[in-house]
Formats: structure tokens, C-alpha cells, sequence
């Protein structure tokens, strides 16, 4: 099993760039199944959970080129549905939770699809009902083979109808599959509830460049007016907002000063304020985010004089993706804030091993953790630590990176998931990230 071995207490600086935006490249990727011509994609990050898709859709038929570091090529000509119906497409997409978007597609081109349950970060429930419900308002059916943990979805002979729908959730994955399934379907379709993340605008953006007709884009009111097919494009991921917070937090903990390059700010949202409420100052500096190296910052209190409460929400509420990140940044801050984890029930435990490193934190239950920061008065210590999803990874190697001593954390295949070379880019600016290969 990989690892990290990090020492700890080394201060960064310099410029880092954000890689393309992982959630986004998932989705668009999928969507490339919707057309028989090409569609090139570039900025994409050449990630685990990136790469096993490119290479599940190469192995249905997908023909793939790549002509640069980050740009693909996708040709969804000729698929091999006899493939789809192997024990090794079984396999490679039950180990890949992005590969549910490819159903929504499938189902609207070729009438019919079977998905494995998906797999992903091990975080607890992560509820398939929206995507379903979604593509059923427009007419597909759903079997479950219990025996081989197999969803089948088959439209009807007449195809998909547009409908209105009201999602359960905002549900970004759910919105995307949806959204897929409706451009090709007849009529027009109304998603009210609809997620409106930057990245499902860029999905949305690159269909309409394909000859899809959506209006709302933005919104949570989606009107889509299906046709009767779809041509090739070129598409830009966006930055990964993710990679922002994370090198954000990172700077704090290290008490680093980095310049994070072309962050695309119209598109964070209010990710830089939510790390302002810790006290940490985000500068910005055109499209660049400047943080500067601060021995000190202070949890503000809300104007009451109450503790601060960071929680998620839909879009344009702050990105789940990111509590991670602001919990173990919190924890060399001064003052206490409470972390309020909505979505996922399992994504907090995680805290058990900042307590062991000395972190002051009190899990109230499994979506809430307060958090008393140190104020960098003491040091987290070094510990031997495994990464049980990405988000977590990640906060874990802030923490290792701000410890004292030597620090180790296995299972590092979690973080390269999500993160391109993230030891390789951290060791340019000065941190001390070694990986082992067992």
C-alpha cells in the first residue's frame, strides 16, 4: 500500500495553479457517450478517479486520443454493448462513483443501461434516488438484480418523454444525470430543484455548444427541449475549487505565503469568505488568490457575539467538499467554530485522528464537530494516520504538513483520487513529502 512520509514544519512559498476541476471532469466525460462525433476536453486533471473512467469508456468501445498532458480526445461511435455486459465493466464501475453519470446518457441514446452500485469515498449513504426517480418521470424503467448488486434501466420503445419534476435533493450528480438523459429526449422537459453548481453550468454550456437547447442555465429552474441528436464540441474544465480551498488551508496551517494562480473567482463563490470567518486573509489579486504568510488567526464570532457555525449547503451555500479542509485549518486558529457536516454522516470521523495528533475537538454527533483552535500555542503532533476518503486525505497531509516530527499516512491511493501529484507540486514549493511504494 502507498504512503506519505512527511515532515512536518516546513513553511511553503512560491505560485501553484489549481489542476481542472475533478467533479466537472466526471460529468463532462460522460457526456461525450450522448454524440458519435468527437469531443475534445482540456484542462483535465490525470487523476485516479479521471483516468479509470477514460479507461472504462475506452474499454466500451469509446475510441480515446491524447494529444497533450490534460486534453482527450472522445469518439463514442461504435460502443460494445456485449462489453457492458461483462463481469469486467462489472467490476471497473462498481469501483467508480462517477460512473453512475454514464447512465442517463446510455439510457437516452441506446434505450437501455445496467449500472453496479457505484462505489467512491466511503463517507456513508449516498442516496441514488434522485437519479432514478429523475430518469423514471421520463419514462425509463429500473429492475435490481440483488443477487449481482445490478440496477437496469430500459426506456421505452418509444423513447424518453419529457416531463416536469420537482428533484428531492439538489443533487449535483443527480441533476447531471438527468440533464443528459433530457437533451435527447422528446419534448420539453422542466427540472425545478435543479443543482446550479459552476460545474453543472459547464455541463450544461458544453451541450448547448453540441446542439442541446437549455434555458436557465445558472438556476435551479432548468428548461431543456430535447432534440433528436447531438455533435462534437471543445470544452475547458474550470480550476478545481476544491484544489483552491485546499491550498488556502494549507497556506494558514504552514503559515505559508503562496500565490494560487487562475482560481477563476467569479466561480469560488463564497469558499475565500468562509475561510475569512477563520481569519485567514485571502488577497485578490486579478484572478489570482494571494495568502500571506500569518503567525496567527482569529475565529470570528457572529455579531450577537454567538460561535461561528461553517456548515454546507447547495449552491450558492458552501461546497461539502471543503469541510474537511476548514475543520483542520480551524484547529491552529484562536476562538472555536463549529463545523456542520449536513450531507454525509460518516465524512467527520475522520477527526479521531486530529484528536490523536493533539487538535482540541469535540464530535458532538456524526454531522457536527466543534472545534477549539490552539492558536499555533501548540503544535499537532506526528502520528501514523490513514486516509479513509479524498477530503479527508488531503486535511490529514495539512495536518502532517503543520505537525512536529515525522508523519506517515497510508493508504494515500485516496488522495490520488483526487489530486494530481499533489506530493511532486508541494515539494516545489518547499514542503517535505516523500512516497513510498510497497
Amino acid at each position: 500500500m502507498p504512503s506519505f512520509i512527511i515532515e512536518g514544519g516546513h513553511r511553503l512559498n512560491g505560485e501553484i495553479t489549481p489542476q481542472g476541476a475533478k467533479n466537472e471532469a466526471l460529468e463532462v466525460i460522460c457526456a461525450t457517450l450522448l454524440t458519435t462525433d468527437t469531443v475534445t476536453i482540456s484542462n483535465i486533471p490525470e487523476i485516479l478517479d479521471v483516468i479509470n473512467l477514460i479507461e472504462l469508456m475506452r474499454r466500451m468501445g469509446v475510441a480515446v486520443g491524447h494529444p497533450a498532458k490534460g486534453t482527450f480526445s472522445f469518439c463514442a461511435a461504435h460502443l460494445d454493448e456485449d462489453y457492458m455486459l461483462s463481469e469486467d465493466y462489472q467490476r471497473r464501475s462498481a469501483s467508480l462513483r462517477g460512473s453512475v453519470m454514464m447512465l442517463g446518457p446510455l439510457v437516452a441514446r441506446f434505450g437501455h443501461a445496467q449500472l453496479p452500485q457505484p462505489g467512491g469515498d466511503k463517507i456513508g449513504r449516498r442516496r441514488l434516488d434522485t437519479h432514478f426517480i429523475g430518469l423514471q418521470r421520463l419514462g425509463a424503467s429500473f429492475t435490481y438484480d440483488g443477487d449481482r448488486h445490478i440496477y437496469q434501466a430500459i426506456a421505452p420503445d418509444e423513447g424518453l418523454q419529457g416531463c416536469y419534476m420537482l428533484l428531492d435533493e439538489a443533487s449535483v450528480t443527480g441533476t447531471a444525470n438527468i440533464v443528459m438523459a433530457a437533451v435527447l429526449a422528446k419534448g420539453l422537459t422542466t427540472i425545478y430543484n435543479a443543482a446550479c453548481e459552476p460545474y453543472i453550468q459547464q455541463l450544461c454550456r458544453m451541450l448547448v455548444r453540441m446542439g442541446a437547447k437549455i434555458e436557465g442555465i445558472g438556476s435551479n429552474l432548468l428548461n431543456i427541449t430535447g432534440v433528436g441528436s447531438l455533435h462534437g464540441t471543445n470544452h475547458t474544465l474550470l480550476p478545481d475549487m476544491i484544489e483552491v480551498g485546499s491550498f488556502i488551508g494549507m497556506a494558514a496551517m504552514t503559515q505559508s505565503d503562496i500565490l494560487i494562480k487562475n482560481v477563476s473567482i467569479p466561480d469560488l463563490g463564497i469558499i475565500p469568505d468562509a475561510f475569512r470567518h477563520l481569519g485567514i486573509i485571502v488577497e485578490q489579486q486579478g484572478d489570482d488568490l494571494h495568502i500571506p504568510a500569518q503567525e496567527h488567526y482569529s475565529i470570528e464570532s457572529f455579531i450577537d457575539g454567538s460561535i461561528m457555525n461553517i456548515s454546507d449547503a447547495p449552491w450558492p451555500g458552501l461546497t461539502p467538499d471543503l469541510l474537511s479542509v476548514l475543520l483542520v485549518t480551524a484547529t491552529q486558529a484562536k476562538g472555536a467554530v463549529l463545523i456542520h457536516q449536513k450531507m454525509f454522516e460518516s465524512r467527520l470521523f475522520f477527526v479521531d485522528n486530529l484528536i490523536n495528533m493533539g487538535a482540541q475537538i469535540i464530535l458532538c454527533d456524526p454531522h457536527r464537530a466543534t472545534v477549539i483552535g490552539l492558536d499555533n500555542r501548540f503544535k499537532l503532533k506526528r502520528a501514523t494516520l490513514t486516509s479513509p476518503d479524498i477530503r479527508a486525505g488531503i486535511a490529514l497531509l495539512i495536518a502532517a504538513m503543520s505537525a512536529e516530527g515525522t508523519s506517515v499516512i497510508n493508504n494515500i491511493g485516496q488522495i490520488d483520487r483526487g489530486y494530481e501529484n499533489i506530493d511532486g507540486r508541494l515539494n516545489a514549493l518547499g514542503a517535505k513529502i516523500t512516497r513510498k511504494n510497497d
